[in-house]
């Protein structure tokens, strides 16, 4: 894979598609969680279309099968396989990352949860910290090996506009203190996702591998089920110009996957195939980037929690 600074320019309209056309991956292995529903389908759609060959994870693996067969249907050359992998539990994460063989060239931590009414994972986590982050931060560090082998090994870290709500809650990042609020732990979830990136960035450097948070834009998919009706209603209508397709919605996943300038000192969060802004607060709800999710001392403090607390 060779990234191309001279690449065309794309943005908030483009797919996944467009952003692929003239990649070429054969001989490239890619790993991308949450495979079988919304935007992490048409990733693992455009990853294929160029030759990678691509493990779809996923909690369901009948549906993971399903998605890739439906895949297959359109492409007959995909190289796909399947594997489960629940991110609420370490144990899962465990045995997909020591079962790998080989390198792995591209892993994209598309998996999340979001406003989830307060629940924890088996070892007591709260939820959306627990697979949003944690989940995640245990695949890339126990697949170290498999990214540091491949020479030049990209990681694509989903975050979202909704980072904005809060920054890290180091005193308190499980709400058992204070009364729990979705909004703030999926936007902890979502910075933490940010900052993961630069640190993964700077702690592997030296292996060759790159890492970055993408916002994917506004998409109206399945992540909003947990989503009071008549909230989730206002809000279509409210930002009924600027949603986008799942297709484009996936674009900017591609485009850090294959052709984002990375590493230490390039930008750590993109949203429409670029660079966001750094902004005080997200007005308009879907652009920019804010502060604390940028903050490179939050960064080491989290991995170092994040350690602790995968044991």
């Amino acid at each position: 894979m060779t990234v191309d600074p001279a690449s065309p320019r794309f943005g908030e309209s483009s797919t996944a598609h467009d952003v692929i056309e003239g990649i070429d991956l054969h001989g490239r292995n890619a790993l991308v969680t949450g495979a079988s529903s919304g935007i992490g389908v048409e990733t693992v759609r455009a990853l294929a279309e160029a030759g990678a060959t691509v493990v779809l994870a996923v909690r369901d693996v009948e549906a993971g099968r399903s998605t890739a067969d439906e895949i297959r249907a359109r492409n007959p050359a995909a190289d796909l396989r399947v594997l489960e992998l629940d991110l609420a539990d370490l144990d899962s994460v465990k045995r997909l990352s020591g079962a790998w063989s080989g390198p792995l060239h591209l892993l994209v931590a598309n998996a999340g949860v979001m406003h989830v009414p307060e629940r924890r994972t088996a070892r007591g986590h709260e939820w959306h910290f627990g697979v949003n982050h944690l989940g995640h931060f245990a695949l890339a560090t126990g697949l170290h090996g498999p990214l540091a082998s491949a020479d030049g090994a990209r990681i694509v870290s989903l975050s979202s506009s909704g980072h904005g709500a809060s920054g890290i809650r180091f005193d308190d990042m499980h709400f058992r203190r204070t009364p729990y609020d979705s909004g703030l732990a999926y936007g902890q979830s979502k910075t933490a996702n940010v900052l993961f990136g630069i640190e993964a960035t700077r702690r592997w450097r030296d292996d060759g591998i790159t890492a970055a948070a993408v916002m994917p834009g506004g998409i109206w998919t399945g992540l909003q089920r947990h989503w009071d009706p008549a909230v989730l209603a206002e809000m279509k209508v409210r930002y009924s110009d600027g949603v986008k397709t799942v297709e484009q919605g996936a674009a900017t996943s591609v485009f850090v996957a294959t052709r984002a300038e990375l590493g230490v000192g390039a930008p750590a969060y993109w949203e429409d195939c670029g660079p966001a802004d750094v902004v005080d607060d997200i007005v308009d709800g879907i652009h920019g980037v804010v502060r604390h999710a940028l903050d490179p001392d939050a960064a080491r403090r989290l991995w170092s929690e994040s350690e602790a607390l995968i044991g």
